[in-house]
């Protein structure tokens, strides 16, 4: 069955996710809400999207609307969230699902109350290659016991205090907009940590400009990461195992290739999964199979791991004193 897509923003992140659901041939791009009807009308141009609104509440209104992705920024996730499921609506929302557990908690309620659909956006679960990474590590435990992750993401974004990723008022800050990929990740192949450990950096707009984490396990496993507003460390991972590593190579979060070592050093294969497009269109897909099937939440990213990320996140936030304002 065809499903209808309305896209709630029309910042760049929108504009990537409207383009990779052309590559699905049932998805069907039929609505696009923004603030600004300029926006909407110029956005629903270059996508061929039929229906154009110039408000957020207007596009969660729409009937031909199945499913709704939210693209605004951190802050306004909750609220977005909340007003599309209490319209009827099934939710895709971009990373972070909110910006703590307790909004996090509410958008989880109404979404059972109201028998919707609601996963959080978190495309690096849904690449191909990622298949690949947890069938050799759980499936084939290719890597023997496993001992070690180490993961990194960062860009040398110069400093200005209106941008989004510098300004407390949207959510900014390293943790929330790429540390959530490094602390996903060690969630995905080790689990919620039984420790943690960490420091930041804080600029002088109060949000966390670089972070160093390390996740304990009690059985010995660690899992070390790192987050950086302010330099770029390479932004690779490395999972270490008895039998094996496997390293994933620059840009990890989105695709790209890993690589199968042995204990000696010998490379024993090289995972590639080249696609189309920007890389959205797996979780899309998944989302539109979820509801097919019924769905109300995904069996690869489920609403309480997303909620443990806040969790780890808030705990993580606290220590370093970072708030934002409207948690107050």
């Amino acid at each position: 069955m065809a499903i209808g897509w309305g896209i709630l923003g029309t910042g760049t992140i929108a504009h990537l996710f409207a383009s990779d659901l052309r590559l699905l041939s049932r998805a069907q791009r039929v609505a696009v809400g923004s603030r600004s009807e300029a926006r909407a009308r110029t956005f629903a141009d270059q996508y061929d999207i039929p229906n154009r609104h110039g408000s957020y509440a207007a596009l969660v209104a729409d009937p031909e609307v199945d499913v709704v992705y939210v693209a605004s920024p951190h802050t306004l996730h909750a609220e977005h969230t909340q007003m599309a499921l209490e319209a009827g609506k099934h939710v895709l929302c971009e990373k972070p699902l909110t910006i703590n557990e307790v909004q996090a908690e509410r958008v989880i309620a109404t979404a059972q109350a109201e028998n919707r659909f609601l996963m959080e956006a978190l495309w690096t679960r849904f690449f191909p290659v990622m298949d690949d990474v947890c069938r050799l590590v759980h499936e084939q435990q290719a890597l023997g016991d496993l001992r070690l992750l180490q993961a990194d993401i960062g860009v040398a974004q110069p400093f200005d205090p209106d941008h989004r990723l510098y300004n407390p008022a949207l959510g900014g800050g390293a943790l929330l907009d790429l540390g959530i990929y490094p602390l996903s990740l060690a969630f995905d192949l080790f689990g919620p940590p039984d420790e943690v450990a960490s420091d930041a950096v804080i600029g002088e707009t109060g949000v966390d400009e670089q972070c160093a984490v390390v996740f304990r396990y009690e059985d010995g496993r660690q899992a070390t990461w790192q987050a950086s507003l302010r330099a770029d460390p390479g932004r690779t991972f490395t999972l270490s195992g008895t039998e094996g590593r496997l390293h994933g190579r620059r840009a990890w979060w989105k695709g790209a290739p890993v690589v199968h070592t042995r204990p000696d050093g010998t490379e024993e294969a090289t995972y590639v999964r080249p696609f189309e497009g920007n890389g959205y269109q797996f979780e899309a897909a998944h989302v539109m199979e979820c509801l097919r099937r019924g769905n109300t939440e995904s069996p690869i990213l489920p609403l309480s791991e997303s909620r443990a990320f806040l969790r780890t996140m808030d705990a993580l936030r606290e220590a370093w004193g970072v708030a934002y304002p409207s948690e107050a």
